[in-house]
């Protein structure tokens, strides 16, 4: 070949590029064999933290379930507050006769005192009772809006937990089945080198090679955002240790929907704090059927002129404040309270829609994630292994083209790709059931 190289000018030019051709395919090769080894990383590099120690750290630390439970406080100290009395106003009065001096006419006239009094107001009979109890209501919807943020972030963090999972899989399975790749792209090359194969083949191989590379580095992007939700959730500085997770394993659900949506009726926050509100608003109506009553207002004083010739003064009055302008303050006040009310039913009857609807989606794509799951495991994997290994012994033997060996082993890399992936979304759908439910499917398919 290189005596015909020296005579013709033109195979000279051809032979000197496919010399660099095959420098490039080798070079290619190198290099890409460092970048996988840099860019996979063994799984559980580090130690394994579990799930459960996360939620913990997560119910202790986050700073929205702080907020919410600190907002709960607050609403408690209010029922005492409304349901008492208003502060007593006590009054000095002075008066003066004859002249504006203080004390004028104090000793020689009956007219000029000085007065000592005390006022309470008394609003009508039941309402600071009514009072206090809104409040209460007020501080239980506080108390379930706790719960739902604690269970929101718990999800959160098992969501983020999940994927993270799956990507650390995922890196794994990369990282495998870039061996199969390197088998396929030695019988590409071997299959050049005799001749039989074409360097396309190997090209073909190659840019594989890169794309799973450039998979493996998107991937590490998705870890780093993960890594930042997580520890945002759990209020860690971002300079902390990343978390390593522990492997996917599917959580079993032997519970019905049925059962599911009983114990969301009964346990779940929202549509407890809604019937909260119910509660408060038909009480908010007794309150402004009250007001249609009047308030009282008693006051006492005692009055001392000159003690050597005048008695003492004692006075009692009782005051009533008149709701004479009904048709434009307590009707109004009656007519919005019975509004809010209805409202708040509807509400509670659209949460329930809600919930359950929710809970149906999230029931369906568990089933249904279980049941690929196990199409996966008992013939797509297996199978797509099967006929991979096979189209690559019928590529070696020249029986079957590179394109139908490429073909397989992109099957069996997606088909890892996707099991992994459906066992995260299957956990995600146990921990969005948990939210819902408030049942613990993870430890009780533990026990099971």
């Amino acid at each position: 070949m290189f005596s015909i190289a020296r005579k013709n000018p033109a195979a000279r030019l051809s032979c000197a590029a496919l010399i660099r051709s095959r420098c490039v395919i080798l070079l290619s090769v190198v290099l890409a064999g460092n970048v996988f080894a840099q860019e996979s990383v063994p799984s559980h590099a580090g130690a394994v933290t579990p799930l459960s120690d996360l939620l913990a750290e997560a119910e202790k630390n986050n700073p929205q379930i702080e907020v919410a439970r600190q907002g709960w406080q607050a609403a408690k100290q209010v029922p005492s507050q409304v349901s008492t009395l208003p502060d007593p106003q006590f009054n000095l009065q002075h008066v003066s006769v004859g002249s504006p001096r203080p004390f004028a006419g104090y000793t020689n006239s009956d007219f000029a005192y000085l007065g000592l009094g005390i006022s309470q107001d008394i609003p009508y009979p039941g309402k600071l009772r009514l009072k206090g109890e809104i409040a209460k209501r007020d501080a239980d919807v506080s108390q379930q809006q706790v719960e739902s943020v604690r269970r929101a972030v718990l999800a959160e963090v098992k969501g983020a937990y999940f994927q993270l999972a799956y990507l650390s899989k995922t890196l794994t399975i990369l990282e495998q089945d870039g061996e199969l790749l390197k088998q396929v792209e030695q019988a590409a090359d071997a299959r050049y080198r005799s001749g039989m194969g074409t360097q396309q083949d190997v090209l073909q191989a190659q840019l594989q090679k890169t794309k799973l590379l450039r998979e493996i580095a998107m991937h590490h992007l998705q870890v780093g955002k993960l890594e930042a939700q997580l520890k945002q959730l759990l209020n860690r500085s971002q300079g902390s240790p990343d978390i390593e997770t522990a492997d996917l394993t599917e959580t079993p659900l032997a519970q019905t929907y049925d059962d599911l949506l009983i114990a969301a009726q009964a346990q779940n926050p929202e549509l407890a704090g809604t019937q909260k509100m119910i509660e408060k608003q038909s009480l908010q109506v007794d309150l402004a059927r009250k007001d249609f009553y009047p308030d009282f207002n008693v006051q006492y004083m005692w009055q001392r002129t000159d003690p050597t010739q005048f008695r003492a003064y004692y006075m009692l009055s009782v005051g009533v404040r008149v709701p004479i302008y009904r048709g434009r303050k307590q009707r109004p006040e009656l007519a919005q309270a019975e509004a809010e009310q209805l409202r708040a039913r509807s509400e509670f009857q659209a949460q329930s829609q809600q919930v359950a609807s929710e809970l149906r989606t999230q029931y369906v794509i568990a089933q249904q994630t279980a049941e690929l799951l196990k199409i996966h495991r008992e013939g797509l994997s297996p199978q797509a292994r099967s006929e991979f290994q096979a189209g690559l012994a019928a590529y070696q033997s020249n029986k079957q083209d590179f394109q139908a060996v490429l073909t397989a082993f992109l099957d069996v890399l997606h088909l890892d790709e996707d099991y992994w992936q459906n066992v995260a979304e299957y956990e995600t759908a146990i921990a969005r059931l948990e939210q819902l439910t408030g049942l613990s499917l993870r430890e009780e398919g533990a026990k099971r």
